[in-house]
């Protein structure tokens, strides 16, 4: 990724913040702010080809699929009830019952599942083969590498979806302009990702559990969100809290920092009650875009 600033190339950034990675390595990452534009990244993280060894954990729950531990068990049925939540919203928004959607990032394929038993035609990238595995022995997908992300026709989805993906992507720019070129002219694109204005990044600082350094290149603010979209020929119509995450994200954060475990459900009340009056200040964002 180098160190010019993945938003706006900008050559200088000063230090932001110190984080460790809790769930694999143990190592402590930089995150700096450019200071051209003010965007927050992580800072010397590992290339595309090196940087697979830092998912390869148990504790990296979207990748494995491990429903064991009190953590992993809240997220298992938090992931249940967003579900059937996101499928509505898909539909809701995008006016069809039925379409062919592209789910970016798409894990070990939970959504893609839910989204083909209503009906959808479904395509999935992943880059991480062990997710593949899971996803096409669990329900039955056969997902692709991202590689085949620039072999799929223009103007062929009417959806396009990226839950807590985009913040992963080392092709920034190069990725959202392809995604954006696949989506037809009349379609949605949804983009989930932390918000680094949180209300619980403020409390937790250096242990907010969504810097997830390395894996998390980037740390969007909403401003971010909105210039990344219109460089691109996108436009965000619509914000959404996700409040669930408040409290994934705080319980993880006081496991980090050795804190009291039921804190977090008062931090994540915390948090959404700031989100309530400013979705800025949420714990994490779904955005909707549409073409411009």
């Amino acid at each position: 990724m180098g160190e010019s600033c993945p938003m706006c190339a900008g050559a200088n950034a000063r230090p932001y913040l110190t984080c460790r990675d809790y769930t694999v390595s143990g190592q402590t990452f930089a995150i700096v702010q450019c200071a051209a534009c003010g965007f927050r990244y992580t800072s010397c993280v590992p290339d595309e080809n090196k940087i697979g060894r830092y998912y390869k954990s148990e504790k990296y729950v979207s990748h494995t699929d491990d429903s064991r531990g009190f953590i992993n068990t809240l997220y298992y049925a938090a992931r249940i009830f967003s579900l059937r939540q996101k499928a509505n919203y898909v539909e809701k928004t995008s006016g069809k019952k039925r379409g062919r959607i592209l789910d970016y990032g798409c894990g070990t394929g939970a959504f893609l599942a839910s989204m083909r038993e209503r009906g959808w035609e479904c395509t999935g990238l992943e880059p991480d083969a062990d997710a593949r595995r899971v996803a096409r022995d669990k329900h039955g997908l056969e997902l692709q590498n991202y590689d085949a992300l620039w072999n799929l026709p223009a103007s062929s989805f009417d959806v396009v979806s990226l839950w807590h993906v985009l913040e992963h992507v080392h092709r920034l720019h190069e990725t959202t302009a392809r995604l954006a070129d696949v989506l037809r002219a009349d379609g949605v694109m949804f983009v989930a990702v932390p918000n680094a204005e949180a209300k619980d990044a403020e409390i937790y600082g250096e242990y907010w559990a969504a810097y997830d350094v390395p894996r998390h290149l980037y740390h969007f603010s909403v401003a971010d969100v909105e210039r990344l979209a219109q460089k691109h020929g996108l436009k965000v119509v619509e914000k959404k809290t996700m409040p669930l995450d408040a409290f994934y994200v705080s319980l993880l954060s006081e496991k980090y920092r050795r804190g009291f475990a039921p804190r977090a459900i008062w931090n994540g009340l915390r948090s959404n009650f700031a989100a309530g009056n400013d979705v800025r200040k949420s714990s994490s964002i779904l955005y909707l875009l549409r073409k411009k």
